[in-house]
């Protein structure tokens, strides 16, 4: 009888590779690498799984084999559901990308960008997490009926999702107190004497955006404000004019807004601006974020400031340390009131 790793009578044994010990044990080539050359961010069981799936294929690393490994680190995946152009402009998204970047420069692992807005592009992306060619993912701001969501639930590598899913409850998370800071936004409209408020807010599908909704009306009703002036917009500028507009004509009377975004706060600045009302004088508003557009406007926005680069950061941070065997827990980020021109007065912090 043949042994099982020989291709026929009389020919040389089959050599089993490294991806196959991978497979067996059930980790990424990377992380079979390391573990194969005693690397230290290995956990303890994916380091037996590795040597005993070796023991078992009869795996030997030749010394070429083992000088790659000890320079070569692995590959974590930042998947995002867009694949408009305009993403690359956009300084939220330019800032996590920096923090994650920041975080993983601490690491020997490599960052691919996929934008996998498609469906081929997310079969490409299944392809790559089966082929365990990454060690890891992360994913962006997924929406309630985001494809990616299933991407991530069949795949057995670390996930790490940047935002609370909208549906279900995700094991390892990095999301920033959205409620809270949208909450404080609008205690802080009530304390300056503002009372018929209302509140451009986000796409319905996005956590974050419910999150903001839900701060707004639990401030509202301690206050024995109806929290039903409401507009929704997609987080843009253009959107935001829009929705300011549609508010001016159903609530003409309106003395306050919270917008859900900076830019939407902004694009609210130019829709009041041409209806003829004064900020602050006539109507405050307040956004969320603390973009750089917040400092040009006019006037500049008081808004809730989040740390959108540590958002990057804590997400590959945690995603490192699930490939090195640790078990992270979801991590919260704070956000703080930022006060400026467009709602001054009675709120804890100022710029």
């Amino acid at each position: 009888m043949l042994d099982p790793m020989t291709t026929g009578p009389g020919r040389a044994p089959k050599v089993p590779t490294l991806e196959e010990v991978a497979r067996r044990a059930g980790v990424s080539r990377s992380v079979a690498s390391r573990a194969m050359n005693n690397a230290r961010n290995v956990s303890p069981a994916k380091r037996e799984a590795v040597a005993r799936a070796a023991s078992e294929l009869g795996y030997v690393p030749n010394a070429t084999a083992r000088a790659l490994a000890t320079s070569t680190g692995g590959s974590v995946v930042l998947a995002i559901s867009n694949d408009d152009p305009a993403l690359f402009g956009d300084p939220f998204f330019s800032q996590v990308l920096v923090g994650v970047a920041a975080a993983l420069d601490r690491s020997e692992l490599d960052l691919t960008l996929m934008l996998a807005s498609s469906q081929r592009a997310q079969a490409r992306l299944e392809r790559l997490l089966r082929s365990r060619r990454s060690d890891g993912v992360m994913l962006m701001a997924l929406r309630g009926d985001d494809p990616l969501n299933r991407v991530a639930a069949a795949t057995e590598l670390p996930v790490v999702i940047g935002g609370r899913p909208l549906h279900g409850e995700a094991r390892w998370y990095v999301d920033v107190d959205n409620r809270g800071g949208a909450r404080s936004a609008t205690e802080h409209l009530l304390s300056s004497g503002c009372r018929r408020i209302a509140t451009i807010a986000g796409p319905t599908d996005l956590q974050a955006a419910v999150a903001r909704y839900q701060g707004f009306a639990d401030a509202m009703a301690v206050g024995g404000q109806p929290a039903d002036r409401v507009e929704h917009a997609d987080f843009s500028f253009e959107d935001g004019a829009r929705a300011m507009t549609r508010l001016l004509d159903a609530y003409p009377d309106l003395d306050g807004v919270f917008a859900a975004s900076d830019n939407m706060a902004a694009g609210a600045l130019r829709a009041l601006k041409e209806a003829g009302r004064r900020v602050p004088e006539d109507v405050a508003v307040v956004g969320f974020d603390d973009l750089e557009i917040a400092r040009r406007t006019e006037p500049a926005l008081t808004t809730v400031s989040q740390p959108i680069r540590g958002l990057g950061q804590e997400m590959a941070t945690m995603l490192v340390r699930l490939i090195d065997g640790e078990s992270p827990t979801p991590v919260i980020l704070p956000t703080r009131l930022v006060v400026r021109g467009s709602a001054p007065g009675g709120a804890p912090g100022h710029d």
